[in-house]
């Protein structure tokens, strides 16, 4: 899972920025809990800020980077570059219409599965945001919610895991 350039000078444009950390923060915690490996990229930090501290608090050290995509700042040229094979990455974060999307264009490039959780992306701009979600589509991505994810890692009932899945879904922003 790759949290993108959700910083301190950025969150504050973006609308309903409260629902979007939510969300994030719910995929994190999932992550930790199902051992998913967590990345996280800063565009310009000096310019743009950290990670914003509820993310940051359940992140990696961030990679910084200035190209908008952050496939190449994580090392994931190609798909065949992963440590433990995993080619299926959910991706979040901000902007959906600029870092977001140059991000999964290159990561379907380079092979991998990209997984696009919609509440869990945002853009300044309503437009962008939906022309961002329509050209990842349209590019090979799976496009799907935050909480269709989380079931989807949990795969059954009855375990200690969904219990925990249960409350995490249920917590309000």
């Amino acid at each position: 899972m790759v949290v993108v350039d959700v910083q301190e000078k950025l969150l504050p444009v973006i609308p309903d920025a409260s629902n979007l950390t939510h969300r994030i923060r719910q995929l994190l915690q999932a992550a930790r809990l199902f051992e998913i490996p967590l990345h996280c990229s800063e565009q310009y930090p000096k310019g743009l800020g950290a990670t914003v501290p509820e993310l940051a608090e359940l992140l990696p050290t961030p990679r910084e980077k200035l190209r908008f995509s952050a496939a190449a700042c994580l090392g994931w040229e190609t798909a065949a570059n992963t440590i433990d094979s995993r080619t299926r990455i959910v991706l979040t974060g901000i902007e959906a219409h600029i870092c977001v999307q140059q991000t999964a264009l290159d990561l379907l490039a380079a092979g991998y599965r990209v997984i696009i959780p919609v509440d869990a992306i945002a853009s300044r701009n309503q437009l962008d945001w939906e022309m961002a979600i329509r050209r990842m589509e349209n590019s090979g991505a799976c496009i799907t919610t935050t909480e269709s994810i989380l079931f989807e890692w949990c795969e059954v009932a009855g375990t200690p895991e969904f219990k925990q899945l249960s409350r995490l879904v249920t917590e309000k922003p």
